[in-house]
């Protein structure tokens, strides 16, 4: 399409989980729901339309050894492009990937930084491992690299314990998560454990990747408090698989990984029943592949979400929770079509017909 051309997107246009319209115009990379004047240079694309998908736990530049070049790292985001994931919330990454933000044909990254470890107590080359007196350089650290957001590790196993343990004293954590949010950015962490989880939020952290140990009596606490959750359940799949790797030496943790997987579907379930805000990430990048977020919608339908409140998970509401715009009037033309209406069967999403980014088709 040339600079001047105007994209027309006809059929059915979800601008909201209700707020359905017949069309939308792109001009000057931009949404329009007015017709514009003159235009002669048109492209016309028919379906069911989206704003661009959200995968907000993605690790772009990260592959199972740490970093990976900048060549890997295109492909990846390239990947998550053509399953229509236009919008990342990259959940740490030791990768700059900064030289992404004057690509226009790749998709836009809100980066929490690099992940924040104790030490030794995480993914070799991943993290920054640092002792609790740290935690609050290091946070502000990150917090001033990122965009708006702070990755920590919660928990993670203990070899001299043999089980999953908290990785940061409670002080520590407040000091911390304090720092963050005086410099503007929100602080999430991953979290497996049970035991990791009272202590963060009651120091104010605001959101929870996998949160695989939020049991009946935390799920309150979350609530009032407002702390999301993005479950990745594509990756909570694997825990089987880790589980049986580590059972000769590390069986208390291995039969621990096992009941979190179990009970995963019933503790999304219980989370969304109580309002508690949920959100679709993937975790791709490191061992688990990219452009899964189809599958992660789901696997949140298989755990019991109504599909359209799935779908909004990787749309509508997760864009406004990282405040970027869906498809109002003037905002950026990122958006995804079609066959058919992805709230009345999610599997719609595994299949674009067309992927539009910066007002151009680009898939």
């Amino acid at each position: 399409m040339s600079d001047d051309a105007v994209l027309h997107v006809r059929g059915r246009v979800l601008a909201g989980p209700e707020d359905v319209r017949d069309e939308l115009w792109v001009v000057g990379g931009r949404v329009s729901y007015d017709r514009p004047a003159g235009a002669r240079d048109i492209t016309t694309v028919e379906g069911w339309a989206l704003p661009g998908l959200v995968d907000a736990h993605c690790h772009v530049g990260l592959g199972a050894d740490g970093p990976v070049d900048a060549d890997t790292a295109e492909k990846q985001a390239l990947t998550d492009r053509e399953r229509g994931t236009l919008l990342i919330r990259d959940a740490g990454s030791p990768s700059d990937t900064r030289w992404i933000d004057d690509r226009e044909n790749l998709p836009k990254i809100i980066r929490a930084g690099r992940h924040i470890a104790r030490t030794r107590r995480y993914i070799r080359n991943y993290a920054w491992e640092v002792e609790p007196e740290d935690l609050v350089a290091y946070v502000a650290r990150e917090a001033e690299r990122g965009d708006g957001w702070v990755k920590l590790v919660g928990d993670w196993i203990d070899r001299d314990l043999g089980d999953l343990s908290a990785c940061w004293p409670r002080e520590a954590a407040e000091a911390a998560i304090a720092e963050a949010h005086r410099l503007g950015a929100r602080v999430t962490a991953h979290c497996f454990a049970e035991s990791s989880l009272r202590d963060l939020v009651e120091a104010g952290i605001d959101c929870v990747e996998h949160a695989t140990g939020l049991t009946d009596d935390l799920i309150p606490l979350f609530a009032e408090r407002g702390v999301a959750i993005v479950p990745t359940l594509v990756n909570i799949a694997t825990f089987p698989r880790l589980a049986a790797g580590g059972e000769e030496r590390y069986p208390r943790w291995s039969a621990h990984m096992r009941r979190l997987h179990e009970r995963r579907y019933d503790t999304v379930r219980g989370a969304y029943d109580a309002g508690i805000p949920v959100y679709v990430g993937t975790d791709a990048g490191g061992s688990l592949a990219h452009g899964l977020v189809a599958a992660e919608v789901a696997e949140l339908v298989t755990a019991g979400i109504p599909p359209v409140r799935a779908v909004a998970a990787a749309s509508w509401s997760a864009r406004a929770w990282l405040g970027r715009p869906g498809l109002e009037e003037g905002a950026p033309a990122d958006l995804v079509v079609y066959e058919g209406d992805p709230r009345a069967d999610v599997r719609v999403l595994a299949a674009p017909r067309r992927v539009v980014l910066n007002g151009r088709v680009v898939e």
